[in-house]
């Protein structure tokens, strides 16, 4: 049998007991909903061994092929399957330590995420370090055997629930080579987190306040000023094969959208009924390029963001097209397709923005002057 097959098996079991309704929770912009069952969730993905497929087998992964990882998240998205809770642990952290991390570092911290039971958040943006990342202005310097930090984090993603937040943060005076990236503990004197209210309603970025925070000295990816290079492979790793079962979701989402237009008749309107295929269209093209970038792993992978992103946010404005009139109020919260709208105007600026990607694309892979 199959990884993929296995997988679609394990899914259709496991979703129809204990997890049933648990299916379809969470999701960009709905992080508020399930978070318990989630995590128990995410144990239960931890137990069976379907966390961190591409990771050796020493650290509890099946060093499973491209192609398997690809088909896994594929069949998970399909399976309408809740919004993982440790992503950001598997998906970044986790194989940023297996690039850098020493024996010890592999040994303390691979193993809490492939159990699902360590939840990480990402502590890189701040209010004057956003799209120029290298201008962040946390400093960390050492103590005796520990780092003190001190600094603000805005837009960090599920910091309310995480235990852990990767810190990239100022050690020294240069641009980049002052710069380092730290492993810090979320539950401790020193660290405040003040949720950021979005346009949803909801509440899954946040502010985070270090003020003397703490971490043990060993705690550092890479030596210290070498913050910089270990950034950009984690957010390399950000663009990595669980997009593949991120567009499973955005197919989701157009099916909807073409299901409201026909409803509504929106599906009539020529001018609509274009954008409709055009939506359709790219969504294929999505998937292929994403697939070939997979491959290549170099700084085409702006390349994919810029294309998912910007198509998302334009989803998101047709799915308020085809509902009309309707789609301008609300009687009791907001719709689908209304959430689509008002949390899909940040996808063309988080993980690095569409301009950034412009830039990246221009100056790396198409060696245009700066």
């Amino acid at each position: 049998m199959s990884l993929r097959e296995q997988a679609r098996a394990w899914l259709e079991e496991s979703l129809s007991g204990e997890f049933a309704h648990a299916r379809g929770l969470g999701g960009p912009g709905r992080e508020h909903e399930g978070h318990e069952i989630r995590h128990a969730w995410e144990r239960h993905l931890g137990r069976a061994g379907w966390t961190c497929l591409g990771w050796p087998e020493k650290y509890g992964g099946r060093a499973a092929s491209l192609d398997d990882q690809v088909a896994f998240h594929e069949e998970y998205a399909r399976a309408d399957a809740p919004a993982r809770v440790g992503h950001i642990g598997e998906g970044l952290i986790g194989p940023t330590i297996l690039e850098f991390g020493t024996e010890e570092q592999k040994d303390r911290f691979l193993p809490p995420i492939q159990r699902g039971d360590e939840l990480w958040c990402q502590g890189y943006s701040e209010p004057e370090a956003g799209s120029d990342l290298a201008n962040v202005q946390t400093k960390a310097h050492l103590s005796g055997d520990e780092w003190v930090i001190t600094g603000q984090k805005v837009w960090t993603s599920l910091a309310h629930v995480a235990d852990w937040c990767f810190v990239l943060c100022r050690t020294g005076r240069d641009r980049y080579r002052g710069l380092s990236y730290l492993l810090v503990p979320m539950r401790q004197p020193g660290v405040q987190v003040r949720p950021i209210v979005q346009l949803t309603g909801t509440s899954e970025f946040n502010e985070v306040f270090f003020d003397g925070a703490r971490t043990a000295a060993g705690h550092i990816l890479g030596a210290p000023g070498e913050g910089w290079r270990v950034a950009m492979a984690t957010l390399g790793h950000e663009r990595g094969v669980s997009t593949l079962g991120q567009q499973i979701g955005f197919r989701r989402e157009l099916d909807r959208v073409i299901e409201t237009a026909r409803r509504t008749g929106a599906a009539d309107d020529p001018v609509l009924r274009d954008r409709l295929v055009r939506a359709w269209l790219e969504l294929e093209i999505m998937r292929l390029n994403a697939l070939r970038m997979l491959r290549e792993r170099g700084p085409e992978v702006s390349i994919a963001k810029l294309y998912w992103s910007e198509w998302h946010r334009r989803l998101g404005e047709l799915a308020q097209a085809v509902q009309g009139r309707a789609g301008l109020v609300t009687d009791d919260g907001l719709n689908d397709l209304q959430r689509l709208y008002l949390f899909s105007r940040a996808d063309t600026i988080y993980a690095g923005s569409s301009e950034i990607q412009r830039n990246i694309i221009a100056e790396r892979t198409l060696g245009l002057p700066r």
